[in-house]
Formats: C-alpha cells, structure tokens, sequence
C-alpha cells in the first residue's frame, strides 16, 4: 500500500490547516486577570478557562462579556495563543499569553466599522500583563511593535503542497508572492493560478501588517487583505480575511489563526481556522524590497 497515494488527496482538503499543531489544553481550568495598561483600549480583563473548549471572557473594561469557544496553540514552552469569536456584532479576539515574563497582547478584531466597506476588519492592539495576587508586577516592559523583522523574506508552508513567500518590507506592511517549486496536483496548481490572477489584478500585492516583539526568536505577525477587499470585493470571495501568527525564528515554525467572510458562491459564511506553518529560505526578488507601496503617496 502506498500511503501517500492514499492519504494525500484528503490532507490536501486541509488546505492550510494541514499543517495545524494538535490543540492545547494546559490552560482547562484556569484563571486569568489581565491588566492591560498600554494601547488602545486599556483596562482589566478576565479569561476563564473553564474546560478544555469553553471560557468565560470579561474584555474592553467590561463592555463585552459572556462565554465563548476558545482555541489554543503553543508558540514555545511558555507561551500560548489564545483565540475565540464573538458575535452581535461580529469580531475576533486574540491573545499571546506569555507566562515567561508574566505578559501578555490582544489584539480585537471587529468587522463593520469602516462604514464604506463593511466586511473590512480593522485591528486593536492592547497590551499588559498577568495579575498575580501574590506578588507585585514590578517591570515596566511590555510586548510591543518592532521593526526587527524588516528585511526578511521566508518561505512558509502550510501543508505538503500550499505555501507561501512573505517578503516583511516595511515595520507596517508585507508583500506575499507563490514559491517557484513545481505544484504536482492538478487542484493546487489551478489554486496558484487563480490566487497569481487576484493578485495581479491589485496595484501590488501589498497589505497592511503589524510586528510584535514577545520575547527574543518570538514575533506575533497580523496582516489583513484590506486592499484586496477595497479593490476586488466579492470578486476573490474571500473578505478582508485577517490572518496573525506566532512566528517562533527559534525553531522556523509558526501557529496562527485566519478569520473573515467568504462570499463563495453568493453564500456569505464566516471563516474561521487554526494554522500552523514552518519556514524555511527562499530566493529573493529583491524589488519585492525597494518597490515603492503602491498605497502610499
């Protein structure tokens, strides 16, 4: 028998969860307070853990709470990524619980607040850290954004025949591109062409990106197709997905979420995944780095 004849038509499906950890649930039945002093929107919030799947969730000073499932990966042996929906209206919340240094980022995710494109998600960023009762949080650094990845260029892959080329240009936006690698099934291969053809479509394949800096060798990465959106609408079917991932340099692998909309078909459906990915060098092109953005003045 010969298991990749067997096996590889349905792990393609899995599209870029293939490559997806197993979940974790080292944090079922815990409870934490977040005190979240700097960014956006400060205050204190709550997450508890009540099972493996199921939290409670006290956010944004109180003004959102209620329960919610919740998923949970690993970015290193401390530290978490934490993510869960909620809807009425609708937006994602994310966070990277770094129990090394007692910190901890959110990032809010909401849809419907730019009035002239209502699919587009916009990012919130705030950030502190754990409340521990029994002892003071004396230091004063907190996770925040960083341009240490600017200049690097990685190939990320997602499954046995889906990945990517990330080119981080700017500390405020990324550039992605398709690997020059042979595709060997017929699926993958009209997936590439149908993705180079959205993408030439677009003034650039620049979009909107967001670098924060957990500890040394760990990065949290956002990027949202916002241009996409604005230019192309339903036409992709896919809108103003927002994809953050917890890019560990240490060991070349990733874990992250994608959320958004797809209008596949008419149907309008919400999009919601767990991913994992590793990296690994890629040739460069280098006018993916002096290109001016084409979004830009």
């Amino acid at each position: 028998m010969n298991l990749i004849e067997k096996y590889a038509p349905e792990a393609n499906k899995l599209s870029i969860n293939q490559y997806c950890p197993p979940k974790c649930f080292e944090l079922a039945g815990k409870e934490f307070k977040f005190i979240m002093d700097t960014g956006e929107e400060t205050g204190d919030i709550t997450l508890n853990f009540i099972d493996e799947t199921k939290l409670t969730y006290s956010v944004i000073g109180g003004k959102r709470s209620g329960e919610a499932t919740y998923e949970c990966r690993k970015g290193d042996d401390w530290t978490y990524l934490v993510t869960y929906c909620l809807y009425d209206p609708r937006e994602n919340h994310t966070f990277v619980i770094d129990k090394e240094q007692g910190l901890v980022t959110f990032l809010r995710c909401p849809l419907g607040e730019n009035p002239y494109y209502p699919y587009l998600i916009e990012s919130h960023w705030t950030f502190g850290y754990i409340f521990d009762a029994e002892k003071e949080h004396t230091d004063r650094r907190r996770h925040g954004f960083t341009d240490d990845v600017t200049g690097t260029c990685v190939k990320w892959t997602y499954g046995h025949e889906l990945a990517t080329v990330h080119y981080y240009y700017n500390s405020k936006w990324y550039r992605i591109t398709y690997p020059k690698d042979k595709i060997k099934s017929e699926d993958q291969a009209a997936m590439n062409e149908s993705l180079n053809s959205a993408l030439s479509a677009l003034p650039g394949p620049d979009e909107p990106a967001f670098y924060v800096k957990i500890k040394e060798g760990l990065y949290l990465v956002s990027i949202t197709e916002q241009n996409m959106e604005k230019i192309l609408g339903d036409k992709m079917g896919l809108r103003s997905d927002t994809l953050c991932f917890l890019d560990n340099w240490n060991r070349m692998y990733s874990v992250g979420r994608g959320y958004g909309t797809s209008t596949m078909n008419g149907e309008e459906g919400e999009i919601y995944v767990m991913i994992g990915k590793y990296g690994s060098p890629e040739e460069v092109d280098e006018h993916f780095f002096t290109d001016p953005c084409p979004y830009l003045v």
